[in-house]
């Protein structure tokens, strides 16, 4: 992270107002060859004004000291050696404290001003000195000489220290914009990167919930048939040999196809994984071969793609949308495969009843698919808890929407489904829920006046 603005502040390491000892230090033999020169220049002021020559040096140093004030208060030390101008010192202060002046972030009229000042008060004091030294005769040029040696002294003395100063100013501004636009944009890639592997650790729950509800939906209802015939089979056994056989035949069946489905699943899964990890090793080859691609940047990819110990998240989200479409394209589940569904759980000895209203049509895959797993799972909850209920299954086609029903009565035995050993883990209607939701429709589940359990959903066609 770079140290801009109120770090920098913070960052002081030299004593009182410098930020660093090589600043103190600097100002310091500035202001000392500054307090020698006027102190050497107080001399011949001291012999002019007709005053003893320890004033004049005490003022001279005095004077020329003001330096080691520049960068605390620039324009008071400009406003010194503009002070000291007619005493024909301070020529080292003046230069210098232009320079800090034109330097610092002040508003351009001061600058400008004291600019000014210096540059008029050094034209009259020039002027006036070789006007005297001509009288004397120490010079024998023309009177031409006089204004162009106060002119070009004046510029020479206020220009140059004042033209170098605002260039180091806006570099040094530009600079420092510069290092604060970097350190915005580092602020920024870090925030995406906080962002990137928020939504990634979301995005990995929400695919390990839809692989939770896809393996449920499969493996569940084959299950709990398998559990309800074998029981059947249990009671049958020695009393009726031929419907034990047949019981035995089914438990056989669907215990192949829920092993075959499952098999499909983990199938689906590895593959993922491996799809995973070809897409993290070009990841990371683009992300070698990119010009200007930062630690940042870098962190963004790495927050996407993984998280240490959880599962990569390309593979649950190819697993899982395969999951939910495992056989959507080829195989189903169709909603015209209902009557299987309903004869297995005829099969099973409940009693269920058929409806269907409006015209019979296709819808698309993941639709279909959805209302299968619905009534699939509510009969799978009547085997759990309401063994032996009539169920009734109406199914309507309208024009912009598809709705289900699937309502069981009491079951004749409320213990039968404790006596058939079918476990609950809660997770049916809702991952019911979460699938009909998911396609916009509408969800509504409970107990019916008269004891029985009811499901009701309405999704869209479209």
């Amino acid at each position: 992270m770079t140290t801009t603005g109120a770090d920098h502040a913070t960052a002081v390491t030299g004593p009182w107002w410098w930020s660093r000892w090589r600043s103190a230090v600097l100002d310091g033999a500035l202001a000392l060859v500054s307090g020698l020169e006027c102190g050497a220049e107080g001399i011949p002021f001291a012999r002019d004004a007709g005053i003893p020559l320890a004033a004049g040096i005490v003022f001279g140093l005095l004077a020329g000291s003001v330096l080691v004030l520049r960068r605390k208060w620039p324009i008071a030390v400009v406003l010194v050696a503009i002070a000291v101008t007619p005493a024909q010192m301070g020529f080292l202060m003046g230069i210098v404290g232009l320079y800090t002046l034109a330097a610092a972030e002040l508003p351009r009229r001061i600058i400008v001003a004291l600019a000014g000042m210096s540059l008029v008060g050094t034209m009259i004091v020039t002027f006036v000195r070789v006007k005297q030294d001509m009288a004397r005769g120490d010079l024998t040029l023309g009177d031409w000489f006089v204004p162009f040696a106060a002119v070009t002294t004046s510029l020479g003395l206020t220009a140059p220290p004042l033209l170098l100063g605002l260039y180091v100013g806006a570099r040094r501004r530009l600079m420092e914009s510069l290092r604060e636009r970097a350190d915005s944009l580092e602020r920024e890639l870090q925030l995406l990167a906080e962002r990137a592997e928020e939504r990634a650790e979301w995005a990995r729950g929400e695919e390990r919930t839809r692989i939770a509800r896809e393996m449920h939906d499969v493996v569940a209802h084959r299950v709990s048939l398998m559990v309800v015939h074998a029981a059947a089979l249990q009671a049958v056994a020695r009393k009726d040999p031929e419907k034990a056989v047949k019981n035995a035949a089914l438990v056989g069946d669907m215990g192949r196809q829920a092993l075959t489905e499952l098999r499909e699943m983990l199938g689906v899964l590895r593959s993922g994984e491996g799809a995973q990890r070809r897409t993290a090793s070009a990841s990371a080859s683009a992300a070698v071969s990119v010009p200007g691609s930062g630690a940042a940047a870098a962190a963004v990819s790495v927050a996407v793609s993984t998280a240490p110990g959880s599962v990569p998240l390309a593979s649950v989200g190819v697993a899982a949308a395969a999951a939910a479409s495992r056989v959507a394209e080829e195989e189903g589940p169709w909603l015209s495969e209902l009557d299987v569904l309903i004869g297995q759980s005829a099969a099973a000895g409940m009693v269920v009843d058929l409806s269907v209203e409006g015209d019979v049509r296709s819808y698309a895959a993941e639709i279909e698919q959805t209302a299968f797993r619905v009534v699939q799972e509510a009969l799978t909850n009547v085997h759990k808890h309401a063994a032996g209920a009539k169920t009734h299954v109406r199914l309507a086609h309208r024009v912009a929407e598809i709705a289900m029903q699937v309502e069981n009565e009491p079951p004749p035995e409320p213990a039968s489904a404790a006596s058939a050993g079918l476990p609950s883990g809660g997770n049916g209607l809702v991952g019911m829920r979460e699938r009909v939701l998911g396609l916009g429709g509408v969800f509504v589940s409970g107990p019916t006046d008269a004891g029985g359990f009811r499901v009701s959903v309405v999704i869209p066609a479209a």
